[in-house]
């Protein structure tokens, strides 16, 4: 149901899954690369502590690609880019068939931020929730103090003919269990034809 590779201008994703990941090397991604602890203070998850916390991560990515909740994506800049090949981070949807809207999350390691990647990828996977999946809408968030995400959020949902719904407040728990607001966008299929076509 979901497309297993997707193929951008600059970028190349992948199922996030342990047969297409690097065990090793996401690990020291998610535990000490540098840059972790700015990247996980405005995503729901910490650093990893153990390798198995990442091995779950890849296989839970798989489970639910399976029971076709979620296609979770290893983002890798294509040839020609700088870090060609690397991991550059994770991205996906989450699919609420019921609402007929699909979710759009990302990370990226702080090396590959203001490229442009997030708004990139976030295309490809809009095209996918609506081309392929016929989903009504597709929604995305960031946490009220997170500036760089909602840069980039606001110019992508933008260009997708999107717009700003509002500030959701105790929308997310983290792992931790405190509860965060959001501030969320969505497109609906309809503006995304618009923009698009």
């Amino acid at each position: 149901m979901f497309p297993e590779t997707i193929e951008t201008d600059r970028l190349r994703l992948e199922p996030g899954w342990p047969e297409h990941v690097d065990l090793d090397e996401c690990y020291r991604i998610c535990s000490s690369d540098p840059g972790i602890d700015e990247v996980t203070e405005h995503v729901t998850w910490d650093p990893h502590e153990t390798k198995k916390e990442t091995l779950e991560f890849l296989e839970r990515g798989r489970e639910r690609w399976e029971e076709g909740e979620a296609a979770g994506y290893v983002i890798r800049p294509r040839e020609g880019e700088d870090g060609a090949g690397e991991i550059a981070g994770f991205g996906g949807l989450t699919v609420d068939w019921e609402k007929r809207t699909a979710v759009l999350g990302t990370w990226l390691r702080k090396r590959f931020w203001g490229r442009g990647y997030s708004g990139e990828r976030a295309a490809a996977l809009a095209e996918v929730a609506f081309a392929d999946l016929d989903l009504d809408l597709v929604a995305v968030s960031h946490l009220p103090e997170n500036e760089q995400s909602q840069r980039a959020i606001e110019k992508y949902v933008d260009r997708l003919g999107g717009r700003r719904e509002g500030l959701l407040r105790n929308q997310i728990t983290f792992m931790d269990g405190s509860v965060h607001d959001e501030v969320r966008y969505s497109i609906s299929q309809e503006e995304w034809r618009e923009a698009t076509e």
